[in-house]
């Protein structure tokens, strides 16, 4: 199950990438970066505990 947290937040950081670099599409784009940083941030404390 971590390890499909961590895909998640890889994708929407790399859909983030280009959907703020091609496209422009404005608050979408960034809550999908937020998503994808609590994502990671919750990996790395959940890391840490283990």
């Amino acid at each position: 199950m971590e390890n499909l947290l961590y895909i998640i937040a890889v994708i929407l950081i790399i859909g983030w990438a280009v959907g703020f670099l091609g496209f422009h599409a404005g608050g979408l784009i960034h809550v999908l970066l937020v998503i994808a940083l609590i994502a990671v941030i919750l990996r790395i404390i959940k890391g840490k505990q283990l």
